[in-house]
């Protein structure tokens, strides 16, 4: 009876080695993918960063390029004004 007993305690013992290694063998399974996606947020954070000066040069031409629209339709409406000002005062002394 000690012998079959001895026999299970031997049987308990090897089922939680196996379960024991198997939760090693996970957790540095787990600890390889927790690396590999430490370096995939970096390297996502370097792509951001990059992003957001980007979108800051552009958002800066972008406005300069508005700013440059709005000057060349101003003149355009200028010009224009004075051409049909003189058009007017030419009418207007012609017609005396």
């Amino acid at each position: 009876m000690g012998e079959t007993r001895l026999q299970w305690c031997k049987e308990q013992a090897d089922e939680v080695k196996e379960i024991m290694v198997e939760n090693y063998n996970k957790a540095v399974e787990r600890e390889g993918k927790l690396g590999e996606l430490e370096l995939r947020s970096d390297d996502l954070l370097r792509k951001s960063k990059t992003f957001t000066k980007s979108a800051a040069k552009v958002s800066h031409q972008s406005r300069w390029e508005n700013i440059k629209m709005k000057v060349v339709i101003g003149g355009v409406l200028a010009l224009l004004a004075v051409v049909v000002f003189a058009v007017i005062i030419w009418y207007s002394v012609r017609g005396d």
